[in-house]
């Protein structure tokens, strides 16, 4: 079975940052793509940053060049650097990833979500 827990979110005043953590236990083969994604009351979810096994990253344009998505291959870890937040980044904020667990099949895995608030 295969768990992935987020920390790292709270309150910080516009302008401020953060730093999301997301990390994978259990029985892990490989991992593929790890991604961070965020959802207001109502809304879809949405990407906000992803990054392939290699390196390769996107982002939402409307956090291009505030957030930093990077990961640890060697603790199966993803990070999201959140600079210069803005009251609109106020979400909860899930990590997603792609994960080979028990056979080479790969199958999407959630964090439980962590809220971030963006005061003015």
């Amino acid at each position: 079975q295969v768990q992935l827990v987020e920390s790292g979110g709270g309150l910080v005043q516009a302008g401020g940052s953060l730093r999301l953590s997301c990390a994978a236990s259990g029985r892990i083969l490989s991992i593929s793509t790890m991604g961070w994604y965020r959802q207001a009351p109502g809304n879809q979810r949405e990407l906000v940053a992803g990054i392939l096994a290699g390196g390769s990253t996107n982002y939402a344009d409307s956090v291009k060049g505030r957030f930093t998505i990077s990961r640890d291959g060697a603790k199966n870890t993803v990070y999201l650097q959140m600079n210069s937040l803005k009251q609109e980044d106020t979400d909860v904020y899930y990590c997603k990833m792609k994960i080979a667990s028990s056979s080479w099949q790969f199958n999407d895995y959630w964090g439980q979500g962590t809220q971030v608030t963006v005061s003015s």
